[in-house]
Order: C-alpha cells, then sequence, then structure tokens
C-alpha cells in the first residue's frame, strides 16, 4: 500500500487516466470527422420530392458493416421534435477532463521537473503552473471573443489572426516554459478552445433549437449556424492538437532554438493536409494544398537536421551526488575527456552521474518510479545498448538532462559524442 501512494502510484495513475483520455479523444475526433465529412458528402434531394417537401436539405446512401444507412440532414428542424434524440459532448467533456487530469498528474505535481527550465526562465513551481492555467483560461477568452466580432463573419481572416495568435502564444511559452510543457500547452490551449466550443456554442445552440420545438415555435436558424461554424474550428484544429500529443516523443522539435517557429509550421503543414479532405469530401480535389503541407514539412525537416558536431575544448567537469545535483568528488579528468573516444568507464561516469537519477533500475529523481520508456543506463551494456538514443538527446539535441537538472556540461556532451563516433565501444 505505501508503494501505490508514492511515485508508483502515480505512475500507475498515468498509465490509466493517459488511456481514457486516447479513448475519448478517438471518439470525439472520430465523430468530429464524421459529421464535418456528412456535412460535405449529403446531396440535396430532388426538388418537389417528399424528402424535399419535409425540409430535408441533404441525404445520404452508405454502406458499413453489412448495413446501408441512409442520414438526413434538416436544414434546420424536422417537423416533428423526435422522441429519442442523441447528443454528441460527452466525448468531448470527458476528453478535455481526462487531459486535464493529465496536466496534473504529468506536470504541475511535477513542474520543477516537466515544466521549469532555469536556461529559459528562473520560475517557481507555482508561477510555471499558474503560466500554464492562464494560457488555457486567456487562450478560450480571446478566441471566444475574436470569434463573436466583426472578423468571424470572414472566415478566412480570423483563420489567419488565430494561427498568428497560436504561434505567437507559443512564442511566450517556449521563452517561459521547459520546451515540452511548452508544446503540451499549446495543445491544451487549443483543445479549451475546443471544448469550449462545444460546451458554450454548440450544445447550448442545439438546446434553443429543442426547446424552440418544445414550444410549438420555429427554431431560430443562427444557433444551428453559430454551432456549424464551431464545430469547422474544431475540425481544423484536431491534426495540430494530435501532432502536440505526440511531440513529446520528439525532442528534435520542442528542443530547438526556434520550436515555436517549428510547431507553427507544422501545425500549418496539418491545416493544408486537413483542408485537402474536407474539399474532396464535397467533390473537390485540390492537390496544392497536400503538397505544399508535404512540402512545408520536408522543409522543416531538412532545417533542423542536426549540424555536424563541433569539437569542444575539454574542462575538469565535477561529479554529481547520488541524485546527479553536480556535488565535488570523483569527477572524469580533462585528460579522461581527451581519451575517451574509445573508453566506456569515463562515459559511464557521466552518465551515472547526470542521467541514471531517472534512468535507472531505482530511480532516486522525485516523480520517477521507473525509468522514462524503459531506458535505463545502470551498467556499460545498458549504455552501448541504448548509445544512439543517448547521442541524440545529449549531443544533438541537447535537450537531456531533462532541464539539464544535474547540469551536464559541455565537455562531457564532447565525450559522450567522442565515443559514439568512434563506435559506442
Amino acid at each position: 500500500m505505501e508503494a501505490l501512494f508514492g511515485s508508483y502510484g502515480v505512475e500507475w495513475l498515468n498509465l490509466l487516466v493517459r488511456w481514457l483520455h486516447l479513448i475519448t479523444g478517438i471518439a470525439w475526433i472520430g465523430a468530429s470527422f464524421y459529421f464535418v465529412w456528412l456535412d460535405n458528402s449529403i446531396r440535396p434531394p430532388k426538388p418537389g420530392s417528399p424528402l424535399a417537401k419535409a425540409g430535408v436539405s441533404g441525404e445520404l446512401w452508405a454502406v458499413h458493416g453489412g448495413g446501408f444507412y441512409n442520414p438526413q440532414k434538416y436544414l434546420v428542424a424536422p417537423a416533428e421534435l423526435p422522441s429519442d434524440l442523441h447528443w454528441f459532448k460527452w466525448e468531448a467533456y470527458a476528453t478535455w477532463l481526462s487531459g486535464f487530469a493529465m496536466l496534473f498528474i504529468v506536470y504541475y505535481f511535477n513542474a520543477s521537473a516537466m515544466m521549469i527550465d532555469k536556461n529559459v526562465a528562473d520560475l517557481s513551481s507555482l508561477q510555471a503552473v499558474a503560466v500554464g492555467l492562464g494560457t488555457l483560461a486567456g487562450g478560450w477568452i480571446v478566441y471566444d471573443l475574436l470569434c463573436k466580432s466583426p472578423l468571424g463573419e470572414k472566415p478566412a481572416v480570423l483563420g489567419s489572426v488565430l494561427f498568428v495568435l497560436i504561434v505567437a502564444a507559443a512564442y511566450v511559452l517556449t521563452h517561459t516554459l521547459s520546451g515540452r510543457a511548452a508544446y503540451i500547452h499549446v495543445g491544451a490551449m487549443i483543445g479549451t478552445m475546443m471544448v469550449g466550443n462545444v460546451l458554450f456554442v454548440i450544445i447550448p445552440g442545439q438546446r434553443k433549437l429543442v426547446e424552440a420545438m418544445e414550444k410549438g415555435q420555429s427554431p431560430d436558424p443562427i444557433y444551428g449556424k453559430r454551432a456549424k461554424v464551431r464545430s469547422v474550428h474544431n475540425n481544423y484544429f484536431t491534426l495540430p492538437v494530435l501532432l502536440i500529443m505526440i511531440s513529446n516523443h520528439y525532442a528534435m522539435t520542442y528542443s530547438h532554438s526556434y520550436s515555436w517557429l517549428i510547431l507553427g509550421a507544422i501545425m500549418a503543414a496539418g491545416v493544408l493536409i486537413r483542408h485537402f479532405f474536407n474539399l474532396r469530401h464535397a467533390g473537390k480535389v485540390s492537390l496544392g494544398f497536400p503538397v505544399a503541407g508535404v512540402i512545408l514539412l520536408v522543409a522543416v525537416a531538412i532545417a533542423i537536421a542536426p549540424a555536424p558536431r563541433k569539437a569542444v575544448a575539454a574542462q575538469p567537469v565535477a561529479a554529481a551526488d547520488a541524485h546527479g545535483h553536480g556535488a565535488e568528488g570523483a569527477a572524469p579528468s580533462a585528460a579522461d575527456i581527451a581519451r575517451s573516444g574509445h573508453d566506456i568507464g569515463a562515459v559511464q561516469q557521466v552518465v551515472t552521474a547526470r542521467c541514471a537519477s531517472c534512468h535507472s533500475a531505482q530511480p532516486t529523481q522525485a516523480g520517477f518510479a521507473s525509468a522514462p520508456g524503459g531506458v535505463m543506463l545502470d551498467t556499460p551494456d545498458q549504455i552501448k545498448q541504448h548509445a544512439a538514443k543517448i547521442y541524440q538527446r545529449a549531443v544533438q539535441n541537447k535537450d537531456m538532462p531533462l532541464a539539464n537538472m544535474t547540469q551536464m556540461t559541455d565537455s562531457e556532451r564532447q565525450m559522450i559524442g567522442t565515443w559514439f563516433e568512434s563506435g559506442a565501444n
């Protein structure tokens, strides 16, 4: 029971909530994609047909799972309110709630390790959490006000303004929080906009339509139009959010000095590709959009490719204590570094001092019950097994150790680089 209320228990909570977030996210995104596809794919009934007289604005025949389906859309509402009416809302609410819980479990409960990078900004844990929460609330307020402004009547202009503001938020966050935390909060901000659309615009608008019919009144079509606009916004937001959900696995993006610009470019590529599919569902094939998206992705990949490593002059390095926090002691000397191209022993000293507080069978860093990603670096064989990962994260990306909490020096990174490039033996 002791373990369940410590880091090990938090790890299980992390697993289960992340699993829930994935399941509910699939349900929400699937429903969103389906209804946008349906809106673009339905065709109006023949003039004068029974469907047209009944107020049906479009219908579609489809086959799936061994059955035929015939969904129909009414321009405003049917003549009579159905007794059994399904509402699509809990998928969105559950996705946001589980995502918000993930922010607390992974980032806010361990803000000193996961959100703060002293090389970026010297914040306290409370300040970092406040920046995160303020981003979510502020993002929704600004977005909603823009949608209700005259810009709301100009979709292309509004979309451009929103993109610029999201990239600006990414710039501010990457200059305030650690790279991973900055990216995830841009995604959480967009996700909050999406669920805000459902909670404050789409569902209330649908309730207005239903209430009018229950009172025998003619529903005002403005509510349906507003809900449709916000649904389309959510559709375009989806690919950027999905990208950010997996971005923590790809340090080459969030650890770059221009991480905010990289995120903006990749999000733009996602929007272009999504726009192609939306047009295609409506019967318009515009290959220029996916081609532009792919070109943008290739350009980003080329632009951030690791440059050839430059040698760094060797300097004496202070060994870390048991937690890897820079105590004086038996550190590898300058001579060790100079000859370490083929010396696993000297490299192991650095890895043990700087990396093993997290990447160990029994991590000593607070908040970690097991080695992140299952990467353990306790023995020379384990270090050799993960040599390529160590080289990529510590030498090329320089995003590890996390926020450089254990103060790995350039000389130590040089040692690892020389060792790896000499064969990692």
